[in-house]
């Protein structure tokens, strides 16, 4: 079951066995190379799980690599989405009018797919403008940050919620919610070969981005439902894990304890580094002061507002546990450390 990640150029279509094949789409410019969509056996064509980027090299990549283990994309019957980004849900529509397939992803993000197709784009803009102030971000930083954005993907035929089955004939394939990437993220257990369809959720090296948006949001908890949804991975047990990116790999309940366990540091280191700051700090301050995969002044404006919102949400987490106070301002929301 397992195989490391290699270059997007020297990744294949592969037979997993038990009616499962994995096709690789890449995701052009974006260092993840590529996004493992599934292909499931199915007596009214093969159903997938995830479908990749919208872009004409990605579509030649699935077209092709579904042909070269036999399948046609125009025979496929539906796509279940592991949750709305677009390396995942992007081709959805496109795979939708190659076969008459049904697309198929969880209610909570359907909703932020048809927010997201509503939304005009000078509205945005000014969004992401406001939010990225209220964050503490300076004016020049404002500007680089904002930027364009891919289109959304297609609008589901069909919504889930956690425990439907998947409309696949002859098997089980059931959804599990598990919020924290996006609201709606969902794996998918089939489970009649023990095997869970991870999505973003859980991965074999790296961990997905959990962020809030707008950033100063103190409705929600995405780090917290996150850590609970791990919780629920864990209890599936031992079963083999198919996730989009990397590699597939054994055991995903063990995996998804490391990653809670990473978090949990995280969120002390965090804590700690407060406690010591007597004044609070906005949210982009903080994120500053955090450790990435690069130092913080080496990050692309894009990846700072990704690294905001993942601050924001550790923020979110101490402060649902009682160990950091948001204080209100004018200009931006800060937070600061309360005694243990």
């Amino acid at each position: 079951m397992k195989s490391r990640r290699r270059p997007y150029a020297e990744q294949r279509p592969q037979d997993l066995g038990g009616g499962v094949w994995s096709v690789p789409v890449p995701i052009p410019g974006n260092p993840l190379g590529y996004t493992l969509v599934y292909a499931i056996e199915s007596p009214r064509g093969p159903v997938l799980v995830d479908a990749g980027w919208n872009h004409p090299e990605a579509w030649e990549a699935l077209s092709g690599g579904l042909a070269a283990v036999g399948l046609d994309v125009s025979a496929v019957s539906g796509v279940v989405v592991t949750h709305f980004h677009p390396d995942h849900a992007g081709l959805a529509g496109q795979v939708r009018e190659a076969s008459g397939a049904w697309i198929a992803m969880h209610q909570s993000d359907a909703a932020l797919v048809r927010l997201m197709t509503e939304y005009a784009d000078g509205k945005h803009e000014a969004f992401q403008a406001d939010m990225l102030r209220r964050a503490g971000a300076d004016p020049g930083e404002v500007r680089q940050v904002a930027g364009e954005r891919p289109a959304p993907p297609a609008l589901p035929d069909r919504e889930l919620r956690d425990g439907d089955l998947v409309d696949l004939p002859g098997r089980k394939l059931r959804a599990v919610h598990t919020p924290g990437h996006t609201p709606g993220h969902i794996c998918l257990h089939l489970e009649d070969a023990d095997r869970l369809f991870t999505g973003d959720h859980v991965l074999p090296d790296i961990t997905p981005h959990v962020g809030i948006y707008p950033y100063d949001r103190d409705d929600v908890d995405p780090l917290g439902d996150f850590l609970d949804s791990l919780d629920r991975v864990r209890d599936l047990g031992p079963l083999d894990a198919l996730p989009a990116h990397e590699w597939i790999f054994p055991d995903v309940a063990a995996r998804a304890v490391q990653i809670r366990h990473h978090h949990e540091e995280k969120l002390e280191r965090l804590r700690a580094l407060l406690v010591q700051r007597p004044e609070p700090l906005t949210i982009w301050e903080v994120a500053a002061m955090m450790t990435w995969n690069r130092p913080w002044d080496e990050l692309p404006p894009p990846l700072r507002g990704m690294a905001a919102g993942e601050a924001a949400a550790h923020l979110r987490a101490l402060e649902a546990r009682g160990q950091v106070r948001r204080v209100p301002g004018v200009d931006a929301v800060r937070f600061h450390a309360l005694d243990s």
